[in-house]
């Protein structure tokens, strides 16, 4: 296990890391994950080429450590996020993140685009999107308030999602989840898609097959490879392990 001081209060970000040669490939995980769980099949697969990598948990999360003076915004975890990979002497990643971690990663190449060659967006949001009402088969966290989702709303979460997903929100903290999802729904200014467009570097988004994220046309004419990846659902890398790790080879060699 390696780690990173990016905090004033000493709190730490943590990784898993695979050795290989450059360029580094950075693994993000999504709302309420962790990185190693959800990547570590494909980080090692025999169809990638042997790529130090970095399975990494953002703060709050995961292996990380979860300060409470910390803010939790998308911005916020891009900037410690970025602090983590200097102090680990990366530059010029290939950054792969899912979910909520695609967001933050966007943020990221855009607020420190030396650190960033290539980006592999995993079914990421793009787009705010009201907290209210909870959509199907989603956390609904960003619907309570903080003191609420503390005191009481984890419970429900916890019966709405169901055991695998839980089996790692239970590791985050309840006050940087909650303001993580928030941030996530309320979206940043350009909002995470406008500044996906703008980014002058290679990006990928990979959908399940049978869901094309919105707009798929407008993204393809800003340069951003659309793919879809058949027999997956949202957690793409755990549903069709193999066909992700192709499409990874695909796009970065």
């Amino acid at each position: 296990m390696h780690d990173a001081v990016v905090h004033p209060s000493g709190a730490r970000i943590r990784w898993v890391e695979l050795p290989g040669g450059e360029p580094v490939r950075v693994y993000v995980h999504g709302l309420g994950a962790t990185s190693a769980p959800y990547y570590a099949e494909v980080a090692a697969h025999p169809l990638l080429p042997r790529h130090r990598s970095l399975l990494i948990d953002l703060l709050g999360f995961g292996i990380s450590d979860r300060p409470r003076d910390f803010a939790y915004t998308l911005e916020s975890h891009a900037d410690t996020l970025a602090d983590a990979l200097r102090k680990a002497g990366v530059a010029g990643a290939s950054m792969i993140a899912h979910s909520m971690g695609g967001a933050v990663a966007i943020v990221l190449a855009s607020r420190h685009p030396e650190l960033i060659a290539g980006l592999v967006l995993v079914d990421a949001n793009l787009d705010p999107y009201p907290p209210v009402p909870v959509p199907p088969g989603g956390s609904g966290i960003a619907s309570y308030t903080e003191d609420a989702f503390v005191s009481h709303g984890w419970k429900e979460v916890r019966e709405r999602v169901g055991p695998h997903w839980w089996s790692t929100i239970r590791l985050a903290d309840l006050r940087g989840l909650h303001r993580t999802a928030v941030s996530l729904a309320s979206g940043t200014t350009p909002t995470m898609r406008e500044l996906l467009r703008d980014l002058p570097i290679p990006r990928v988004f990979l959908h399940p097959e049978s869901g094309p994220p919105e707009d798929a046309g407008g993204l393809r004419a800003s340069g951003v490879q659309v793919v879809g990846i058949p027999e997956s659902g949202h957690n793409i890398m755990l549903d069709n392990p193999e066909a992700f790790a192709r499409a990874l080879v695909d796009f970065l060699g």
